[in-house]
């Protein structure tokens, strides 16, 4: 029985390494090139095994593995993992999940175990920058367990410290884990291999772990599965000299030049297409960002990365399944394309758009806003257009009048539209810069909303007429106060505490400064309209503001601080002495 290479991927906390790592497997600069030097996309690199024989040549001596390499996958993150689906599972046949030793396990660490979990993907830990623990002498290139040899007693304890402290946290995850090199029996503990990204240190280590594991527990699983290709679609590009093309996994049976094929579309409906060619990128280079040009084939089995290009690929999208039809798989093939195209994502009647490039995108963008509390009315993959804009628009809340696009462009007709719509776009190519990008906004644009309600509102307010601030005794009274609660601004009407009508606040004086508005704690000068020192106030009076009943109940929905709803109550309490269901 032939067998195919195992998929790897790979995934784990933002910044803590992924492409960095396959980086230096692969001698390219993939994550230089990135938005923010976090991965946004798919990619797909082959490894053969006579690379890794190379590069593992200290370690293997003259041991001979059937498994012919390895295809590794980056992903974004743990969610377009999830989005990678196959036989109704993951597409990983095994996972690398990288950890930097330095910082340990972060929450996206925890949710990409979780996932790994409930795929029942087995996966190994990389413990990734070891050259910057306190003391360790860098040796590029050179496996770990020969790296540390050389290390003095000092280094080699910093390390074991943060192995153990990750041992430890990995344990209360009900995860039982170990130092590769001395583990007994890899079906009950999850091996730990220390590296840099940066040195190449480890990195013999780990690809010799991957083959080995791949070799001795995935080989029935590996078989080659002869018969029409089944492949996953990575990205939907325009090439140069070809059009529309499709990054492809192709992880069962074989794909010719020629095949008619169905995929999945935006529509869900799937589209019925030709081959018209099967590109495929030389070793070690990288799907998403080759350096060097591919080599046409007439067919190839999997497990692959390819490129792919079609007679139609309208609508095609990325994350959707590829299936190859043929004479008698036609029926069962539309069948599985329409399932798996289906997007579990929750709606809200009121939130914002999301749009993305591709399901796994969206899939993700979705996650990480339900997350951040962020509710979702509608979203779809593709380009944002004047229909959305126009619709947003009619959304009711202005915090809902939003489209969240990830890695999307705005079409010509969405941008003329936008200048005069009420509706804002939010556009990046990291997911989580889109999300803290929508929520500043949002927080600001709660503030100013609340800052116009209270402008508008008779407010809480409380004050006190000083002594020897008598200025006018009417016509305007004009009398110094001191704040006691709340606020106080020009135009409202003001009652004693035995519930009388006083008069109507004309102006706020502090010097020779004209206020809008006096908070707790301020003395000023303030103009009434209405009463006469002496006879309707004194020294010592003490004023309230105002409260309409309407006002009142509408107060509750204000975030007052505890002065201020004891001024709203004892307000209250005097309206109450003359209408006893007042403000019920």
């Amino acid at each position: 029985m032939t067998i195919r290479q195992p998929i790897v991927s790979v995934l784990g906390h933002v910044d803590h390494g992924k492409t960095s790592l396959l980086d230096y497997v692969r001698g390219t600069t993939v994550s230089s090139r990135e938005a923010g030097f976090i991965t946004q996309h798919i990619g797909a690199t082959e490894v053969p095994l006579e690379h890794i024989y190379k590069v593992c040549a200290q370690l293997i001596g003259k041991r001979q593995f059937s498994v012919p390499g390895l295809l590794f996958i980056d992903t974004p993150g743990h969610q377009s993992f999830i989005s990678l689906r196959a036989r109704g599972g993951s597409l990983a046949d095994i996972a690398v999940l990288v950890i930097d030793i330095n910082e340990g396990l972060k929450p996206q660490t925890i949710e990409s175990i979780n996932i790994l979990r409930r795929f029942k993907t087995p996966f190994v830990i990389a413990l990734n920058k070891i050259d910057l623990v306190d003391g360790w002498i860098s040796s590029p290139k050179m496996p770990f367990i020969l790296s540390e040899r050389k290390q003095n007693d000092e280094a080699r304890e910093r390390l074991n410290m943060r192995l153990y402290e990750i041992i430890g946290r990995l344990s209360v995850e009900g995860l039982s884990a170990d130092r590769y090199d001395r583990i007994e029996d890899f079906t009950r503990n999850i091996a730990l291999i220390p590296v840099s990204a940066k040195t190449g240190e480890g990195i013999p280590d780990l690809l010799l772990v991957l083959i080995g594991l791949a070799q001795r527990f995935l080989e029935s699983e590996l078989d080659t599965q002869e018969g029409p290709g089944k492949g996953t679609i990575l990205e939907v590009k325009e090439e140069k000299g070809l059009g529309q093309t499709l990054d492809v996994i192709l992880y069962a049976g074989t794909l010719h030049r020629g095949d008619m094929v169905a995929l999945g579309t935006k529509s869900g409906k799937p589209l019925v297409t030709k081959v018209k060619a099967v590109l495929k990128p030389k070793p070690l280079d990288e799907i998403r960002d080759p350096r060097d040009r591919f080599d046409s084939v007439k067919e190839i089995g999997a497990a692959a990365g390819i490129k792919v290009s079609c007679q139609n690929l309208e609508g095609a999208v990325a994350g959707a399944p590829l299936r190859v039809l043929t004479a008698s798989n036609q029926r069962e093939v539309m069948e599985e394309i329409a399932k798996e195209l289906q997007v579990h994502i929750k709606t809200e009647d009121s939130g914002v758009m999301i749009k993305a490039d591709a399901i796994g995108s969206l899939e993700a963008l979705a996650f990480e806003a339900e997350k951040a509390g962020i509710a979702i009315r509608k979203y779809e993959v593709g380009p944002i257009s004047r229909r959305d804009i126009i619709e947003v628009s009619a959304y009711g809340d202005t915090i809902h009048r939003v489209i969240l696009g990830f890695n999307v462009e705005m079409l010509p007709d969405a941008k003329d539209a936008i200048v005069s719509a009420d509706a804002k776009v939010f556009n990046n190519n990291v997911v989580y810069g889109l999300i803290e990008d929508y929520q500043k906004w949002d927080l600001e644009t709660k503030r100013k909303a609340e800052e116009t309600k209270r402008g508008l509102t008779s407010f809480p307010g409380k004050m006190r007429i000083l002594p020897n601030c008598i200025f006018r005794v009417s016509k305007p009274a004009i009398v110094g106060v001191r704040v006691l609660a709340g606020r106080v601004r020009n135009g409202q009407l003001l009652l004693d505490k035995e519930g009388k009508d006083i008069g109507k606040i004309k102006s706020l004086r502090s010097g020779e400064e004209t206020l809008k508005e006096a908070i707790a704690g301020q003395e000023v000068a303030i103009a009434i309209d209405g009463p006469t020192v002496g006879r309707q106030i004194d020294v010592d009076t003490v004023l309230y503001i105002d409260i309409l009943e309407m006002e009142f109940k509408n107060l509750a929905d204000y975030n007052l601080n505890e002065d201020e709803k004891m001024v709203l109550e004892e307000v209250s309490t005097i309206k109450r002495r003359n209408d006893p269901f007042w403000g019920m």
